[in-house]
Formats: C-alpha cells, structure tokens, sequence
C-alpha cells in the first residue's frame, strides 16, 4: 500500500461528497503503458435496400391497395427454389378461396410429372376454381416480388387463356 503512494500520478479530490456522509478520499490513477493497443476510426456505411428487400416492401404496398374481394379476389403466387404455390384470397372477409402447389398429390402424381408441369397444373386448377366460384375478374396479381422464371411462366399460360392476365 505505501509503495502505491510512491508511485507519481495525479490524484483526484472530491470536495462536496462530505456532504453526504462520506468523507473525501483521494483516488491515484494510473496511466496504461500497453501502447499496442490502436484505435479504430468509427465507420457508419448507409446500408440501403437490397433488391428483395424493396420487392418485400413494394409488394406490402400494394397489397394495401388492392384488397380481394369474393368477386374479385387478389392471386398471390409465390415460386421458391422448387416448388410454386398460387392462392386466391380474400381480404375483405380474411379467407382464401383457392390454395395450389406443385407439392399437392393430386396435383404432382396424376398422372407423375415434372414441377415444371405440375405449375402448368395448378394454373389449371385455378381456373377450374374460378369457374366454380364464379370469379371473372382478378383485383390484382401479386408475385411477391419474384421473378418470372420458368414455373412462373408455365403457370401464367394456364391462367392467359382464362383472361386472368394480358397477354
């Protein structure tokens, strides 16, 4: 303890701390010799949005102004990696009318057949749908922002011929 007094570094005082009961302390810092420590200049990059982020928030916006109705209800399709699925769906009541994927037995193995043409499939069954509920009109095509690959296009020759979109 006497050799830390020795040492030669400044002290600190707190003069008004005796007014709360504690009595003034003097504090010895130390200043570090470890030199190998380097700053860092703080960098701030603006991130903006990537191409599916803005498609994520294109299609939200859209989605709050086209609102399906019983007779015109909003097809939402959405193509992952493999596979497609389709719905038509409601807003007003919350519900949806038609639900098809490539992945649905009676769909895919009827007789068996690629994704390819089972997307060719699930526009055909929509129509069918369409025809049973009496839907003429679509009030909007929702992709989900993704693009028009192969799946995509298959699906939307099935659903031309309806007059579900121009052509």
């Amino acid at each position: 303890m006497h050799n830390m007094a020795s040492v030669n570094a400044p002290t600190l005082q707190f003069k008004n701390s005796a007014l709360f009961g504690i009595h003034p302390k003097s504090f010895i810092c130390f200043e570090t010799q470890n030199s190998s420590i380097t700053k860092k200049p703080l960098v701030i990059e603006a991130r903006a949005n990537t191409r599916t982020e803005s498609a994520k928030i294109r299609n939200r916006r859209m989605q709050k102004k086209y609102n399906g109705t019983a007779t015109q209800p909003r097809l939402s399709v959405f193509c992952s990696d493999k596979q497609l699925y389709a719905m038509l769906v409601d807003d007003k009541n919350k519900k949806c009318l038609f639900y098809g994927s490539t992945l649905q037995k009676s769909i895919r193995e009827d007789p068996p057949c690629s994704t390819l043409e089972a997307a060719q499939r699930v526009g055909e069954a929509l129509v069918k749908a369409c025809v049973d509920l009496n839907i003429n009109e679509i009030s909007s095509y929702d992709r989900n922002g993704v693009r028009r690959g192969e799946r995509l296009q298959a699906f939307e020759i099935a659903i031309s011929s309806y007059g579900f979109l121009p052509r």
